[in-house]
């Protein structure tokens, strides 16, 4: 019998009769490495109609530093670099979220937006009292959400205005909207957060701090862990290890994944690449 713990993610998730079984076992395949990049910390997958890209955010020096070395890449759904900087002049680019033909970047301090027919940034965002800004999520109606890392908040951007739409969310980073409800990657801990901001903790004992999340259906997702960890975790709180690359000093950053072709794209920081892992669950 499934625990109410799983029975209440699962009506929050919308997968209350779709639920996963903790046994299945998931497992990857590599697929391709993408090399020449410069710092690669997110990876996005965008699709409309026939245009089918992954942009990169590459941070190309000091995560923190407010330098202009930032940028965007351009790839396909392949690893084939389509334009190593897309678009520049940002500073410590890392996640982003996309809607209605806008980029939304993390960068710092700011939201930076960008339209992508054009490829031109059209707006920063300051967002008051931000330090670390690091992943971003948009909902169904365009409402953004960023995370701040070191202040230990997420942010709400709607209607033209920034509000700090979370608290005393210890070490936040990764993100991911799921219908009504947020997804969010605090330190070692994964929470749902629901309309009313209540926190109901997905699973936990990730042996580094959180920083991807993609959700891969039926209440499950796919964790990463900067330091070189990727985790499949069941509805259940299971964590299964995918990938440890501790030891090899390979980073799995901000992941972005791919529901059509169920590949999960892995930014390497330091190593200047990105790696596509074919995945495959087994009841």
């Amino acid at each position: 019998m499934k625990s109410l713990k799983t029975l209440a993610l699962g009506f929050l998730l919308g997968s209350l009769f779709l639920t996963s079984e903790a046994n299945a076992q998931p497992a990857l395949e590599q697929l391709w490495k993408a090399e020449g990049l410069n710092v690669p910390e997110s990876v996005l997958v965008y699709r409309n109609g026939k245009t089918n890209y992954l942009f990169v955010s590459q941070i190309n020096g000091d995560p923190g530093a407010v330098d202009g070395n930032g940028s965007i890449a351009r790839l396909n759904v392949s690893g084939e670099i389509d334009e190593l900087n897309w678009v520049t002049g940002l500073n410590g680019p890392k996640g982003m979220g996309a809607f209605e033909g806008k980029l939304y970047v993390a960068d710092i301090h700011d939201i930076v937006i960008i339209d992508i027919k054009s490829a031109q940034i059209e707006k920063r965002v300051a967002v008051p009292g931000a330090q670390f800004l690091n992943d971003v999520a948009i909902d169904a109606k365009g409402t953004v959400y960023v995370s701040d890392t070191k202040t230990n908040k997420v942010h709400r951007y709607e209607n033209g205005a920034v509000d700090d739409y979370l608290l005393k969310a210890e070490s936040a980073n990764g993100l991911k909207v799921i219908g009504p409800n947020l997804v969010v990657g605090a330190g070692t801990h994964l929470y749902l957060v629901d309309k009313n901001k209540n926190r109901l903790q997905i699973a936990s004992g990730f042996a580094q701090g959180i920083d991807g999340i993609e959700s891969v259906g039926k209440g499950d997702f796919l964790v990463s862990c900067w330091a070189g960890l990727l985790y499949y975790v069941h509805l259940s709180g299971k964590l299964d290890l995918l990938i440890d690359s501790q030891k090899e000093g390979v980073n799995t950053a901000d992941i972005g994944f791919d529901t059509q072709t169920q590949t999960v794209f892995v930014p390497n920081f330091a190593k200047n690449t990105v790696t596509a892992y074919k995945l495959s669950v087994t009841p």
